[in-house]
């Protein structure tokens, strides 16, 4: 057996209240048992609340590989329990943007995610961290925490991305820009900001934005929409949507292993479409922190 083969044996737990949960649970219970692995334990989490402890309790165990279901918020949410251990992080992409998995070269449905497990590799990956916050994929502040903290619950489970977008509008709005200070610990960056993004992989909401991030650069990658128009922030949403090379126009990148980020007024940040945090804050990498399954061919 290859040194990169993933295991046959694994525990899998389900957010069931993620937008595809419910649904994909015994799909996915019945696909994994055909392409020949075997689930050691099977737990459909209703109390999105009580994800994390599920899987902690199933790493106590040991087992080799643990499937953690539901979107990328819940996956953040328990990816820091994986550090330190052998154990295999593989995952089932049941949110509205999927945007992990898309990072991973997944894609981002059901049966790519079950022939991921049952054929692809398993792989060292990198971590973001702000202030000893461990996640998997991206953060963001301005605009999109504004989105996160707002929008409800039903428009999002029920029109995904489309749901966002419509409340982007709404919510626009209230927002206002920002200053925002970069220390890359050699210089201070300034500048106006309407959204600070920050890679560790290279998708946010479902699009990719950051070309240059990956999962094992062995850097973090901060993205600044600059300017204070919001015209200008809809403006590269819509270019890097449709990958215009006038994107690149509208954002400033700073990078490295560790950087200081402060803003005026003080912004609310979401990880991985979860609030979690707030400026000022430390971001820094986490260097092959984790194990994953990964395709064969992996984006990264």
């Amino acid at each position: 057996m290859p040194n990169d083969a993933l295991p046959k044996q694994a525990v899998l737990v389900v957010n069931a209240m993620s937008r595809k949960g419910a649904d994909a649970f015994e799909q996915a219970c019945a696909m994994l048992a055909e392409r020949g692995v075997e689930l050691i334990a099977a737990h459909a989490i209703k109390d999105p609340d009580g994800l994390q402890a599920a899987v902690k309790g199933a790493l106590k165990q040991k087992p080799p590989m643990i499937i953690v279901g539901g979107g990328d918020g819940s996956l953040s949410s328990t990816i820091d329990d994986f550090l330190g251990t052998d154990t295999v992080f593989a995952i089932l992409p049941l949110g509205t943007a999927n945007s992990f998995s898309r990072s991973l070269g997944m894609g981002p449905d059901l049966e790519a995610a079950v022939n991921t497990i049952a054929s692809g590799r398993k792989l060292r990956i990198d971590l973001g961290a702000i202030d000893g916050d461990y996640f998997v994929n991206a953060a963001a502040m301005g605009m999109s925490p504004l989105i996160a903290e707002t929008v409800p619950h039903k428009l999002k489970k029920y029109l995904g991305i489309v749901g966002y977008l419509l409340w982007s509008v709404r919510v626009a709005f209230k927002f206002q820009p920002f200053r925002l200070t970069v220390d890359d610990g050699e210089k201070q960056h300034r500048t106006w900001a309407t959204e600070a993004r920050i890679f560790n992989g290279r998708y946010h909401g479902g699009v990719e934005m950051a070309e240059d991030a990956g999962l094992q650069s062995g850097d973090i990658v901060v993205q600044a929409v600059t300017g204070r128009s919001l015209f200008g922030l809809g403006w590269s949403w819509f270019t890097t949507l449709f990958k215009l090379r006038s994107g690149k126009q509208t954002t400033t990148e700073y990078r490295g292993t560790k950087l200081q980020i402060r803003t005026r007024p003080k912004q609310r940040i979401s990880i991985d479409g979860e609030l979690s945090g707030s400026t000022p804050a430390t971001v820094e990498v986490a260097r092959a922190a984790v194990w994953v399954a990964a395709p064969c061919k992996a984006a990264t």
